[in-house]
């Protein structure tokens, strides 16, 4: 296993920070926010806000999309001194549609630990609070900013029957809702707006119910929306033409042989063999 005990060796702690309000942070948070030797964070001048209510001084360190390469460098020869390292985003958990994989790949890769704390993250309230059915879930992030590839990503996910969750910024919020309502249908959606923040809002209802209001939304968005209810039949399809169903989303052959088999409930064997046989 690449990752170690949690041992006396250094660090990189992943630690979540509050999605709005500021009460909203482990005392274990606070904790090693206090006793690191310095923090990673997306925006110095957000997690200041942080650190000053809690009056903890500390060397912040920017770390965002456009310098991870640079800075895994830095964290890996920091670590090598003993040095503890926090990492924090704006807000929320670190990583989930957020800056700092690289790095903690890279901390991973040099055999260091990495340890997360648990903590506030956005969609988690929003899943138990949407009245959606909760599991299985499907947690996707954001849709591709282009039209024509979320329209694409949306296709690929319009069979499955699980919740989705999604975040979305306001200016795009209209557009995504539109394509939603076209592709997967006029679904139950929840869509809740600053969560935790003064101004907190949670509209339930159907797609088509809330494009009419999305222009007038700001703020930052998790949308869950429910899965599909659709009974697909394959009877009328050839084993071959099941398969490339699969392959058309872009699933490896063996993925979607196995996806076939379960779903005529036959050998794994039986399906490759035909569908190879079929070429």
């Amino acid at each position: 296993m690449s990752q170690k005990s949690y041992n006396d060796t250094a660090s990189l702690y992943l630690i979540p920070t509050p999605i709005g309000n500021l009460e909203d942070i482990t005392i274990r948070s606070l904790n090693i926010l206090k006793s690191v030797d310095f923090i990673l964070c997306e925006d110095t001048r957000e997690t200041s806000k942080l650190l000053n209510k809690y009056e903890i001084k500390k060397k912040l360190v920017a770390c965002h999309e456009f310098n991870q390469e640079k800075v895994k460098f830095y964290v890996i020869e920091e670590l090598k001194k003993g040095k503890n390292i926090g990492l924090v985003t704006d807000q929320g958990t670190p990583i989930i549609s957020d800056p700092g994989f690289v790095v903690v790949k890279e901390v991973i890769n040099n055999d260091f630990n990495v340890i997360s704390l648990p903590g506030a993250t956005a969609f988690v309230p929003a899943l138990i609070n949407s009245g959606i059915e909760p599991a299985p879930f499907l947690f996707y992030g954001f849709l591709n900013a282009k039209s024509s590839k979320r329209k694409k990503e949306l296709e690929q996910l319009k069979s499955l029957k699980y919740t989705m969750i999604f975040y979305e910024a306001p200016h795009r919020l209209k557009e995504t809702l539109v394509h939603m309502l076209e592709i997967l249908g006029n679904r139950e959606i929840c869509l809740e707006r600053e969560i935790s923040k003064l101004h907190e809002e949670v509209y339930r209802d159907k797609i088509s119910e809330i494009i009419p209001i999305a222009d007038s939304l700001k703020g930052e968005f998790v949308l869950i929306v429910e899965g599909s209810h659709e009974e697909i039949s394959y009877e009328d399809l050839s084993i071959k033409e099941h398969v490339n169903l699969y392959l058309k989303d872009g699933m490896s052959t063996n993925d979607a042989i196995k996806i076939v088999a379960k779903e005529r409930n036959v050998s794994k064997s039986i399906i490759y063999k035909e569908y190879h046989n079929g070429k």
